[in-house]
């Protein structure tokens, strides 16, 4: 499908994703300490990495490229991976730009909210993973290839389509049900796994997944500090879901500590009652930039 070749640079070829996914991978990397400088017309960025190499190209090339060797690391989305078939490492995924890839028609066409018995065409930019999904669903379809839009070809030039989508709005404008659910896919960070193979390239893909890693762990958790009286200490610390133990000072006095966990956001709303209820004082929350466990 690709051709298969590690070109002889030594220095580390990152690949960023053009268009929307962009700004959140750009934005990703700049948390980490990794400075990205864009020009308006430009593709080729600098970055703050010792030897490193970076271009812009489409996630769908980016893909390529990784899978063919020119480019060792990179960030696109899985449903790529998937429709193009390409052989790679998936180092991390970081949650962005989440879509479905789903199947959608007219709901006029529907019958019984199911596709009708008759043979239907098609459309979409996916064509390895359409048809995957017209062999799993025993469907007389005919494939249609399109080249974005795919949403205005129902009902003239088309019955169904295959495409992705992140609410559904788009769909939605354009009359289209979702009738099946393809697969799912975010933005992830890819190795091509002969660039693995090179020690100094691996040293230096394993220092980006390191540090990617530790923005989207920050990312999910906050640093709470909250004070208590020494007769309630032990009941405070049962209640954090702290990564491994928690930070625990003696304040002036000794009579009262202070405690400090990284602990996830989202058990904030149930956390902070729950730790007043305890005899926890003073609880101060703040955000954090990057964890390494």
């Amino acid at each position: 499908m690709f051709a298969m070749s590690i070109a002889s640079e030594s220095s580390l070829r990152l690949a960023l994703p053009k268009g929307r996914m962009q700004q959140g991978v750009v934005a990703l990397l700049e948390e980490a300490g990794i400075g990205v400088r864009l020009s308006e017309r430009g593709y080729r960025p600098k970055v703050n990495l010792p030897d490193t190499t970076t271009k812009v190209l489409k996630p769908q090339n980016i893909i390529e490229m990784l899978h063919a060797g020119s480019r060792d690391v990179g960030f696109a989305g899985l449903d790529w991976v998937r429709e193009l078939g390409a052989e790679l490492v998936e180092l991390c995924d970081t949650g962005l730009d989440p879509v479905q890839i789903v199947a959608a028609a007219p709901k006029t066409l529907l019958v019984d909210g199911a596709l009708p018995k008759r043979r239907i065409v098609v459309a979409s930019e996916y064509e390895r993973l359409s048809r995957g999904w017209i062999a799993e669903q025993s469907l007389d379809a005919h494939f249609l290839r399109s080249y974005g839009a795919t949403e205005v070809f129902p009902p003239e030039d088309a019955d169904c389509i295959v495409d992705n989508t992140a609410t559904g709005s788009t769909l939605r404008e354009n009359g289209l049900v979702i009738v099946g659910e393809v697969m799912r896919s975010s933005t992830r960070l890819f190795a091509n796994p002969r660039a693995l193979d090179v020690p100094h390239k691996r040293s230096a893909i394993e220092g980006l997944e390191l540090v990617v890693n530790s923005v989207l762990e920050a990312r999910k958790r906050v640093m709470l500090e909250v004070n208590v009286a020494a007769s309630n200490l032990a009941g405070l610390v049962a209640a954090l879901p702290c990564m491994r133990q928690p930070t625990v000072s003696p304040l002036s006095g000794g009579e009262a500590f202070a405690v400090k966990a990284a602990v996830p956001r989202d058990t904030l709303p149930t956390l902070i009652p729950e730790l007043k209820a305890r005899g926890g004082t003073d609880i101060v929350v703040s955000k954090l930039t990057q964890i390494v466990a």
